[in-house]
């Protein structure tokens, strides 16, 4: 099994090599042949991992040992358990739906081979992360899906846009990677290894250890190294206030909007944190801030993309959202929920993404929602696969988002630490706002009277099948998917792969009250949540079918609102402000004092005035007279034999 184990991350980064090195000799098909089938073989692999896990026989071990210092060991390893395997399932099926997708949508640009090389180096990334047994591991897949998204959003480099869009992505993730990498660093530290087992087993031993970070203050060691992990999620995940990166990646192809934002990079997090669960665990502290900030993320998120007309930032905050439902999940100790929100979340949202982007290529490569409508009758394949995943991200029974998203509701409401109660008013009302923004995403450009230019509407089609069937085969996941929560969520799947205390019990409340799939979709017919999502329907229909003029009136009576949510809450502005002009206005200070006052004025200047001062006066012993030198030396003689015989 070794080998195959091997197998999953290699043959994407085989399929990288050939399509990046030598794609301009064996063209265009061969490129996304070679990668395509590559990527297949990690697929088909990483089933037949799955289904031998599934046989409850689970892998730790080393590959390869990079470094050796003192007692600590630096190695590269797998960890094969049932949070990996599914892990593995759901990044290779959808890499391979997106390399599929990929033919059409790329066809006709020039870096066509470099970027089926770019998103076969991104899975063979993201796999080393999820299979990994130790934190160097972690960290190497970590940084290398960072720096292939850097790649793939500002694939269109000449565009100013795009450039500006992955240095934006670079910086604001190497803010959270700072924080990832001094919570390593304090694992290493305390305990002296970056072995996931070791830490885990020897986690319970530090709980109770103090370190004074301010002096006075004491906080636990622990809580400590959990917020600085939990700090490079943030920015991996793009949580508030790490966040503001994501929504400017959609510079980059939409098939790569489709891969980071459905089920890769931005997914980092989420799997990271439930690998700690065994650390997290210790800490609720550490929790409550998990709960706080994903409830932020989840409501504030969910309203900025009602006012979005861009059809992928539509998409792309809905991402934001829904990454923190599986953060509150994570805080409320849910760890099997929030994985489980992850896997149906990776379904639809890929389809929503992938949907949009066949819009898109009808559109001419148009994005403004406000110039489409009536795309249902010449696209009916997309229509109906994006209606399908609209209906569960609204949360509709039946379909996949609907179970994990109501779980994480539950999970949440029976949550004991504290912040809980104020995430769960964010879960509960960002059910109704989901709902609002996805079908006023659908109803906008399906629905009534077509609003695009005449000739863009003579040559409107259904895009080609490279591009559907990816959409058919997520369609199905995207429904059924939701139907596996017996086993996955309340059975014992996730039982030897995270860890949750005793006085963490929302798992185990929900459990008990968990009688089937059936009895959980009739129970939601008298919940909260299902009247808030069909509310959310029937407000989109009524105000995007039935009185569409009534949102301008809406815009106008509240602008000022609307102002706010358009510039999004003028985050970018105060970083823009506080960081890049903070920064600006310190490199203009040390230029003006540090540099030209200080250095070349005082330091460099006031060298050689000091010198030009000694020898203006030194040259005045220089006279060019015999007798002057003459009497200097008969009194240097008479001074050094005065001292001499003193």
């Amino acid at each position: 099994m070794q080998t195959l184990y091997l197998l999953v991350p290699l043959a994407p980064l085989l399929g990288a090599i050939i399509a990046g090195l030598f794609g301009r000799y064996i063209g265009r098909e061969w490129s996304h042949r070679v990668t395509i089938c590559l990527v297949s073989v990690s697929l088909l692999v990483s089933l037949i991992i799955f289904f031998d896990v599934l046989k409850g026989n689970v892998y730790n071990g080393t590959v390869y040992t990079w470094l050796v210092t003192g007692d600590t060991r630096f190695e590269i390893g797998f960890l094969i358990d049932q949070l990996s395997a599914l892990m593995m399932v759901i990044v290779s099926l959808v890499s391979l739906m997106v390399h599929v997708y990929t033919i059409g949508y790329m066809h006709d640009d020039p870096g066509y081979q470099r970027f089926f090389s770019y998103i076969s180096l991104f899975t063979f990334s993201m796999m080393m992360l999820v299979m990994s047994n130790n934190f160097l591991q972690l960290f190497f897949g970590w940084e290398a899906v960072g720096l292939v998204s850097y790649l793939l959003i500002g694939f269109w480099y000449t565009r100013p846009t795009a450039i500006y869009a992955n240095m934006k992505a670079f910086l604001v993730n190497r803010v959270g990677d700072f924080g990832f990498l001094l919570g390593i660093a304090m694992v290493l530290f305390y305990f002296g290894t970056l072995d996931y087992a070791t830490v885990f087993e020897h986690a319970p031993d530090i709980a109770e250890k103090k370190i004074e970070l301010i002096p006075g203050l004491d906080w636990l060691v622990i809580t400590v190294i959990c917020i600085l992990l939990f700090i490079g999620a943030m920015g991996k995940s793009a949580q508030f206030p790490l966040h503001v990166w994501l929504p400017d990646s959609m510079e980059g192809p939409t098939p790569i909007s489709a891969l980071i934002h459905a089920a890769t990079m931005v997914t980092a997090g989420i799997f990271m944190v439930a690998r700690m669960s065994p650390l997290f665990e210790l800490s609720d502290a550490a929790l409550s801030t998990i709960l706080v900030i994903g409830g932020i993320t989840t409501l504030f998120m969910a309203l900025i993309a009602v006012v979005q007309t861009d059809i992928k930032r539509v998409v792309a905050y809905s991402t934001l959202s829904q990454l923190g439902y599986m953060t509150v999940a994570l805080g409320a100790s849910a760890y099997s929920v929030a994985v489980f929100h992850l896997m149906t979340h990776a379904f639809f949202k890929a389809v929503l993404f992938l949907g949009a982007g066949s819009v898109i290529i009808a559109m001419h490569h148009e994005q403004n929602m406000l110039k489409m409508g009536g795309l249902k009758q010449y696209m009916p394949i997309t229509y109906w696969t994006m209606f399908i995943a609209a209906l569960a991200s609204a949360g509709v029974p039946g379909f996949s988002g609907f179970f994990s998203k109501d779980a994480i509701i539950e999970a949440v409401h029976y949550a004991n630490v504290p912040g809980a109660q104020f995430a769960y008013f964010c879960v509960l009302s960002t059910v109704f706002v989901t709902a609002l923004y996805t079908f006023r995403l659908i109803f906008m450009t399906f629905h009534g009277q077509p609003r695009m230019d005449s000739h863009t509407k003579e040559h409107l089609h259904e895009s080609p099948w490279v591009v559907t069937v990816p959409l058919i085969v997520l369609a199905v996941p995207t429904v059924m998917s939701g139907w596996f929560i017996g086993s996955i969520v309340f059975g014992d799947y996730f039982a030897a792969a995270v860890h949750i205390s005793s006085s963490h019990d929302a798992i185990e409340r929900l459990r008990a009250e968990f009688t089937g799939v059936g009895g959980m979709m009739v129970h939601a017919l008298s919940t909260a949540p299902f009247w808030l999502s069909v509310a959310g329907i029937f407000t989109a229909w009524f105000l995007y079918r039935v009185r569409t003029e009534i949102p301008e009136k809406i815009k106008q009576a509240m602008y000022p609102l609307y102002v706010l949510l358009d510039r999004k809450y003028y985050i970018d502005e105060l970083y823009s402000w506080l960081f890049a002009g903070g920064t600006r206005t310190l490199g203009t200070v040390l230029w003006k004092y540090a540099d030209i006052k200080l250095i070349d004025g005082f330091v460099v200047n006031g060298a050689a005035r000091l010198v030009s001062l000694t020898s203006s006066i030194v040259r005045r012993f220089q006279t060019g007279y015999i007798y002057h030198y003459a009497f200097t030396m008969i009194v240097g003689i008479f001074v050094i034999l005065t001292l001499w015989l003193k």
